[in-house]
């Protein structure tokens, strides 16, 4: 058993001892006290006043008849005079004329107080003292001749039984009332037991107050705790020399959050204990009237110690520690908004196993300076903390905001296609910076817009198409066909997703078709089959009109070029000239009546000069990439075409 504990024994029992102590010497008054109620038996020579209200019975005279003697009255007169001492020969005849009077009940015996009614005379040989009832029982001699009738010997026998029920009666009464006098002074005498009980007790108590408030002022308190060091009543001398003994052996051991461990010797640092005034401050600054507070507090104080190191060797020996060592440490994740079921969630933080050095030296010195035999690495905060923690506010506004951007829906409009851009796609482009400012992940966004172009986009991109003949060729090239502005549907997809809105739309395109699916040219175009030298107008998916036609002559470098465009616009008599010369002239001049453009220079006109067309003459007199049509196939071509209408040139 500890010192401490033998203290706080030896004070818990001094004071149930003095507790004890009390309670015996209350008992010992509540004995002396109660023997004093026991009452006591009266002396027979003691004179006792008659009971007031007593009445002579009539029975207790002796019997005498009307024609008695002079002497016979004396007598009787004597001896109903309750003064004088009865003889042995009145005392026999009393007795012979009770028995002439049968009772049916055998007289109770009397306390000693009590008058002897029968005799008509106190016991303790008093005379008889005169009642309020012997008043009115003896108005004069009157009682006394009635009880010398012989006639009214029954009347009398009548009036005995009546005067013994009132007798016992009043008897009840009076022991009821001395029992009710003597529980009411138990009550009492209870009652100041109690109180010099409660007044013995708490004197005890403060004196045991007062004696360890005064003990406090120089001893530390119950369970007191000085970095992790019991000093629980121990003085600042005690604890001072505790501190010296325990500095030689002394080593900190460090706590890992895998549950790993590693220890600092002071041997390696030279650690030494140095006194100083730390301890008696503390000691002082306790309120020693407040000790009861340390039972259920426990006071745990955190100070530094005076002790003295070898700083660069502890350096090395942090240096040199295995949690210092960043291979295979985890770092820490901050708090974030994790898209789950359907919406973003905060995730909460983790902690790595990354230590922050400087912290971490920080609160080994501290350790150190305090004394104190271990240090939870994670509880000091000696690991390379998140920045941001669930409860952290931007955390919470991140995740309300990118929740908000989930509300967008946008579907574009592909005839007859559809692709969605819902909650389940711009989960996985919105996205948080370092400081928990939300932002999108801009190169996904661009990718998925590229994604809508490379599945749409049809100009300039090599494509199956049926002729006229029924034949399927695939056509390279030309201005014609879908191509969606990617930086513009960017930004306005953006737009619609920072907005929340719900819409149903085309993207922004750079080019349009005419519809989406197998051809894009749609059902109304013209078609010009360059192997075959023929032309063709299809109208709604009919042949409304088809020609021989010359194309540009490939010998001398004018082919005309294949692929899908689309007319620019068209202008009746026109002059179609050629590269203007380094004189001023141009390389041809041609006028035409229906001129109807599609690649740049080249479209649509009529050929007055052509005297056959068709066939190969476009090898030796073909134009310089134009399609040469007879002068009424381009007026009838001229009235069915029209501004952006679908122009196929193929092989």
């Amino acid at each position: 058993m500890s010192s401490r504990d033998k203290k706080a024994e030896e004070i818990i029992e001094e004071t149930m001892q003095g507790i004890f102590d009390d309670l015996n010497r209350s008992k010992s008054m509540n004995e002396m006290d109660d023997s004093n109620d026991i009452p006591q038996k009266k002396s027979p020579n003691k004179k006792t006043p008659q009971r007031e209200g007593a009445r002579r019975r009539p029975s207790d005279h002796k019997k005498t008849s009307d024609k008695g003697t002079p002497g016979d009255r004396s007598a009787s007169s004597r001896q109903g005079d309750p003064r004088r001492k009865a003889s042995a020969k009145e005392v026999s005849s009393r007795e012979a004329s009770k028995e002439d009077i049968p009772h049916k009940k055998k007289p109770r015996k009397r306390h000693p107080d009590h008058a002897d009614l029968s005799s008509g005379r106190n016991v303790s040989g008093t005379g008889r003292q005169k009642g309020p009832k012997d008043a009115l029982d003896r108005p004069g001699k009157k009682r006394q001749r009635e009880s010398e009738d012989p006639e009214n010997t029954k009347g009398n026998k009548d009036k005995e039984e009546f005067d013994d029920f009132d007798d016992r009666k009043e008897d009840k009464m009076g022991k009821r009332g001395r029992r009710k006098k003597r529980d009411k002074n138990k009550s009492k005498k209870a009652q100041k037991i109690a109180l010099i009980t409660v007044g013995s007790i708490a004197g005890v108590l403060l004196v045991t107050y007062i004696g360890l408030a005064m003990y406090f002022n120089q001893h530390f308190m119950f369970f007191t705790e000085i970095n992790g060091t019991d000093c629980s009543m121990k003085s600042v001398d005690q604890v001072e020399e505790e501190m010296k003994k325990k500095v030689s052996d002394y080593k900190l051991t460090l706590k890992e959050s895998g549950g790993g461990t590693e220890t600092i010797a002071g041997s390696d640092i030279s650690i030494k204990y140095v006194p100083g005034e730390k301890l008696k401050k503390l000691a002082e600054e306790q309120n020693g009237f407040l000790w009861p507070k340390s039972l259920w507090e426990h006071p745990k104080i955190e100070t530094e110690i005076g002790v003295q190191y070898d700083e660069a060797a502890l350096g090395e020996v942090i240096a040199g520690l295995d949690c210092m060592n960043p291979e295979g440490k985890t770092p820490s994740v901050d708090a974030h908004p994790e898209f789950q079921e359907g919406q973003f969630q905060v995730a909460p933080e983790v902690v790595g196993t990354q230590i922050n050095a400087e912290v971490f030296q920080t609160k080994v010195a501290e350790a150190i300076n305090g004394f104190k035999p271990t240090l939870d690495l994670s509880q000091a905060g000696c690991y390379a903390l998140p920045r941001f923690v669930s409860d952290s506010p931007e955390v919470k506004a991140a995740a309300d905001t990118m929740n908000s951007y989930l509300g967008a829906n946008i579907t574009y409009d592909f005839n007859p296609n559809t692709e969605v851009v819902d909650s389940a796609v711009i989960s996985q482009w919105v996205k948080i910076d370092g400081e928990m400012n939300v932002t999108f992940d801009e190169e996904a966004v661009r990718g998925y817009v590229q994604s809508l172009a490379e599945k749409y986009n049809t100009k300039g991109v090599p494509r199956q198409f049926t002729t006229a003949a029924g034949n399927v060729v695939t056509v390279e090239g030309g201005g014609f066909g879908w191509r969606i502005d990617q930086d513009a549907e960017f930004a306005a997809l953006l737009a619609n997703i920072q907005n929340a809105e719900t819409v149903t739309r085309e993207p922004n395109y750079s080019s349009r078709g005419i519809s989406h699916g197998d051809s894009d040219v749609g059902s109304t175009y013209a078609e010009v089959d360059l192997t075959n030298q023929r032309m063709y107008f299809i109208k709604d998916g009919q042949i409304v009109l088809q020609s021989d036609c010359v194309t540009g002559n490939p010998n001398k470098g004018h082919a005309t070029p294949q692929g899908m465009y689309s007319l620019a616009w068209k202008q009746k008599n026109r002059t179609l000239r050629g590269e203007k010369q380094p004189d001023g002239t141009y390389e041809y001049e041609t006028p035409v009546a229906f001129w109807m453009p599609f690649n740049g220079g080249i479209g649509f006109h009529d050929a007055t000069w052509q005297s056959a067309f068709g066939g190969r003459r476009y090898q030796t007199h073909g134009s310089h990439g134009c399609v040469n049509l007879p002068y009424s196939i381009a007026q009838q071509l001229y009235d069915l075409m029209y501004d952006g209408v679908p122009v196929v040139c193929h092989y």
